[in-house]
């Protein structure tokens, strides 16, 4: 399902956007991509929009039960980007037992 505009999350407690928004955004404020984190994403990263919008995720296995990946954005001085990433330690894996 492709959403316009902003809307209203599932969950019903903020708002997410749809890629227009991201274009309108871009465009206005010269920039090509957009950095985010602080969003929960099972591989560590994700990247939206056709990698016009990318989020990091930098806590493994979030509250010790969540059993996520975490990453870590490298950008180098041509603005290419890769993600690299990592699981929790062994010693934090059973934590919330």
């Amino acid at each position: 399902e492709i959403h316009k505009g902003f809307f209203r999350s599932d969950r019903g407690n903020g708002y997410l956007f749809g890629e227009d928004v991201v274009d309108r955004f871009l465009k206005e404020n010269k920039l090509s991509r957009i950095v985010r984190s602080h969003q929960l994403c099972k591989e560590g990263y994700q990247e939206t929009f056709g990698g016009k919008v990318l989020t990091v995720w930098s806590a493994p296995n979030y509250c010790y039960r969540m059993e996520n990946k975490a990453s870590v954005l490298i950008i180098d001085e041509s603005c290419k980007y890769k993600f690299s990433t990592f699981e929790a330690s062994k010693e934090n894996l059973n934590k919330a037992s």
